[in-house]
């Protein structure tokens, strides 16, 4: 198994149904495992359950198990409210529903088809002993608007009827586009260019490591067939001495204002927050968002800045620290800020409403179906949405030079 490759890059595959529907039990099945809890008992899976695992041959996922549906008791709903953050996150699902109880399955699927929105899904029919009959029945049986539903029928005793729906996983799955495969520079640049990456070692930076983004492009470069070289923002002109030529300078977004005191003008130049961005999400959509600034100068309002990483705070921490002081420095001392982070963002847009901008990380550590989620919530609210390294070329007078390789 492939434990290298990071969860944001993995196809995240949900599974869904009604309470004690057998999610957990084809979760363990699918799995190898016996991390979900199965009980007789209603309502067991309280929490989302879920494991990096590789499916064979399509490649590495991300399985999640889910708390069932069709509990209308309080806790039930706030168990509903964590499976649809859930539904925001999935590239695909499995709707689960028991053998025995299929005649009484439309309301719950038309729940789930209705939350769900346009994500592609199985039907996947468990317990099931007599599968000829059942899959006939399933086949048939109008779920919803008085069309039929292909299913497919298995049980957790047979290992053939899991064999065959890990193959028909793999064939849904590879006629899904990966965005997360979406190369951060390959369609920008031509064969052997060559890229400078600034990456500053402050408190932030951890020890022994680089984070995910320069991680990423340097692997990224290496597949293009791109020299990449690596120094700190005290080695560039060093570096811009001893090589020949530069292509393109991409730098940690909290330091363009030193960077861009020693790049010539005529070397492209951009940050990792902003490839991410662009990689993950609506880079237009991002860009546009710096407008609102101008409306925070007159206005005033509350800003949400959202980060995905849960990492410890410091002094030096660009979302609660760096970015609301520049802030203050457009706009005065009339904002207020809300902070989230990992998946806490608040994706209803009835609460995205009250915010005058979103400022988004770079969206490293999730998938781009997540961010891609979260920018349509923001626009379905009407507030106006932007990410960390574009505001802060913005600040640094470089907003327009800091995507011109994105025009290429």
């Amino acid at each position: 198994m492939n434990n290298n490759v990071p969860q944001s890059n993995r196809l995240h595959v949900g599974i869904f149904g009604e309470t004690n529907a057998g999610k957990s039990s084809l979760f363990n099945a699918l799995t190898g495992t016996d991390i979900s809890i199965v009980s007789d008992l209603s309502g067991t899976t309280t929490d989302s359950v879920q494991k990096a695992m590789e499916l064979n041959p399509f490649g590495p996922i991300v399985l999640i198990d889910t708390a069932g549906m069709g509990d209308d008791s309080p806790l039930g709903r706030q168990r509903m409210e964590k499976t649809q953050k859930i539904l925001n996150r999935v590239d695909f699902a499995l709707y689960v529903m028991d053998a025995a109880k299929i005649a009484g399955a439309q309301r719950c699927y038309k729940e789930f088809k209705a939350a769900a929105k346009n994500i592609p899904h199985l039907v996947v029919v468990t317990k099931s002993e007599n599968q000829d009959s059942l899959y006939a029945m399933a086949k048939t049986f109008s779920l919803t608007e008085g069309r039929c539903v292909p299913a497919v029928c298995i049980s957790i005793h047979q290992q053939d009827t899991i064999d065959a729906l890990k193959k028909i996983m793999v064939q849904k799955l590879s006629e899904i586009k990966n965005d997360s495969e979406k190369s951060l520079l390959g369609d920008l640049l031509s064969s052997c260019a060559t890229v400078l990456m600034v990456v500053p070692i402050d408190s932030g930076a951890p020890k022994g490591r680089l984070i995910l983004p320069q991680a990423q492009l340097i692997r990224d470069c290496l597949d293009n067939g791109f020299m990449a070289h690596v120094v700190t923002e005290k080695e560039i002109g060093a570096a811009l001495q001893n090589l020949k030529h530069v292509d393109l300078i991409v730098t940690d977004s909290q330091i363009f204002g030193k960077v861009v005191q020693e790049v010539p003008p005529d070397i492209l130049l951009t940050s990792f927050s902003i490839l991410m961005a662009r990689q993950k999400g609506d880079i237009k959509i991002l860009i546009s968002g710096i407008k609102a600034l101008a409306g925070l100068k007159k206005h005033g309002g509350k800003v949400l800045i959202s980060e995905v990483c849960t990492h410890n705070r410091s002094h030096e921490d660009i979302g609660h620290v760096k970015i609301p002081a520049a802030l203050r420095k457009i706009a005065g001392d009339g904002l207020s800020f809300d902070f989230t982070t990992g998946r806490d963002f608040p994706e209803s847009p009835e609460d995205l409403r009250q915010y005058s901008l979103i400022i988004h990380c770079g969206a490293c550590m999730i998938t781009p179906k997540e961010m891609q989620n979260r920018i349509a919530s923001a626009q379905e609210a009407g507030v106006p949405i932007t990410n960390y390294g574009l505001f802060l070329a913005y600040i640094n007078g470089i907003l327009d030079r800091s995507i011109e390789i994105l025009n290429r």
